[in-house]
């Protein structure tokens, strides 16, 4: 890290003198550049250190928009483990040897990221197959690096100030469980399967089916897309596809996952999209999506916040969004709501209605982090993997369409969405539902009451029983008796 000049950072003045001190002596004679460069420092360090990495560019609030950009290069461009190397876990998945379930399975990897890595294969009844293997040993190498960093996490929150509300060990667990999500691609399989039940109203927005008689906790076999990644400029250049119409299926497929299900895939990059173009029985291209370990979770009381939050940002409706902050627990009590409606403006009148092209991303994130310090608000981690790919998701719509705005796309879904679900009809049937819910618990409410108030003849009574005697002054007391034993134990343990 320190060759590469990621450690530069911690060399700040603010910080304690004993950070500063390991920092510039780890630094020194190494030649570490003037500029940070950060993903090229966990790269070196390992595997896991690059899932860090990736974790930690969903926070520019902590490490710095800067910062986060660099990290974010961290995506599958690895060296693969040779495949005479990982063929005894495939041989494995298909119960001794691959040959029995698959034609053919290329050696060559198609992508290799830091956990594992994805070949070709034909399955035995002629389906094309991307099957997706854990590196070896990538378990014990993650292990170890999970518990450097939850020490080192809790060591920075002990520093107080802002790092405690950043709750760097809050980062920590959170790609605790990314990472372990990642490590069994059951889960993984999981994912990908609940994803595409939910999109089954956006038929445009593709998800690869999973072969689940094929798939283990190490090995994940998914139908493979044939279609044109979108880190792939040159030839996404020359398709003749609609752009505008493509860059909305986008916006609106992550729409309906995080709005409307509050499931979403929440690593939306160019390495994990596909334009797949006309063919197959379709007259038209869509947008296919693959890698399922990083997925996000909102529930429907955050979704309803959410939904109105953007919306009163798109009508520029800032008292509203101000409340819903507040009413939801996100800025403390204290604070005046007219005030943040007022540093809510300073940051939506700039952008609100341009095209997503003029706006400065780096700007926004930065006016909107001064706000969450001026008004004491604590880090929410499940909006966070929510705000990091709403960023993703609108810059992958610019590489598909320079044209399009996100804001203009996403206000009649919102719009709809909001009335649907805060309407009279639909505060009706959530009244309905929960008064039903209430009316089932009567039964176990009055069974535990009887419980609790027995009939009286029911039982006896007890016979009354003689006080407890008081212990005698100068005896041993249960707690001296106890570090006696513990004494007694450690010298037997010693002499022998």
């Amino acid at each position: 890290m320190a060759r590469h000049g990621a450690l530069r950072p911690f060399e700040d003045k603010r910080l304690p003198l004993a950070i500063r001190l390991v920092a510039r002596i780890a630094r020194f004679g190494t030649g570490a550049p003037k500029t940070p460069d950060f993903a090229g420092g966990l790269a070196a360090v390992g595997p896991a250190a690059i899932k860090l990495g990736q974790a930690l560019a969903t926070r520019p609030d902590l490490i710095g928009v800067a910062a986060a950009a660099d990290l974010a290069r961290l995506q599958d461009k690895l060296p693969p483990v040779p495949f005479a190397a990982i063929e005894a876990q495939l041989n494995a998945a298909c119960g001794g040897d691959w040959k029995t379930q698959f034609q053919s399975v290329g050696p060559e990897a198609v992508g290799a990221a830091s956990i594992a890595q994805v070949h070709k294969g034909v399955t035995s009844d002629g389906r094309n197959v991307a099957i997706k293997l854990l590196r070896p040993g990538i378990e014990a190498d993650v292990a170890s690096a999970l518990a450097t960093y939850d020490w080192g996490a809790g060591h920075l929150e002990t520093l107080g100030g802002e790092f405690a509300r950043l709750r760097p060990r809050a980062v920590i667990a959170t790609f605790r469980s990314w990472i372990e999500t990642e490590l069994d691609l059951r889960r993984e399989a999981a994912n990908a399967s609940e994803l595409a039940e939910i999109l089954a109203g956006e038929p445009d927005f593709v998800v690869p089916q999973v072969d689940w008689q094929r798939s283990t906790r190490r090995c994940l076999v998914i139908d493979w897309i044939d279609g044109v990644k979108l880190s792939d400029t040159a030839a996404i250049a020359a398709l003749p596809v609609d752009r505008p119409a493509l860059a909305k299926v986008l916006v609106n497929g992550f729409l309906a996952q995080a709005i409307a299900k509050g499931f979403f895939h929440a690593d939306m990059h160019q390495g994990n999209l596909f334009i797949i173009p006309p063919g197959g029985g379709c007259d038209h291209a869509r947008i296919g999506v693959i890698d399922f370990g990083i997925m996000g979770r909102i529930n429907r009381r955050a979704r309803l916040y959410l939904a109105e939050i953007l919306h009163g940002l798109v009508t520029g409706n800032y008292a509203r969004v101000a409340e819903i902050h507040f009413e939801a627990g996100y800025v403390p009590p204290h604070h005046n709501p007219a005030a943040f409606a007022t540093a809510l403006r300073a940051v939506g009148e700039p952008i609100r209605g341009r095209k997503a092209r003029d706006i400065s991303i780096t700007d926004m994130l930065e006016g909107l982090f001064g706000i969450t310090r001026s008004f004491d608000m604590p880090v929410q981690p499940h909006l966070l993997l929510l705000q990091k790919t709403m960023v993703m998701v609108e810059g992958v719509a610019l590489t598909i369409d320079p044209h399009v705005n996100m804001w203009e796309v996403a206000e009649p879904y919102v719009r709809d969405w909001v009335r649907d679900e805060m309407g009279p009809e639909a505060v009706i049937a959530d009244q309905l539902v929960l008064n039903a819910r209430a009316l089932a618990q009567l039964p176990r409410i009055f069974r535990q009451w009887v419980a609790d108030n027995p009939m009286p003849g029911a039982a006896p009574p007890q016979p009354p029983l003689p006080p407890l005697p008081e212990r005698a002054s100068g005896g041993w007391s249960t707690p001296w008796l106890l570090l006696a034993a513990g004494l007694g134990a450690a010298m037997v343990t010693l002499l022998g």
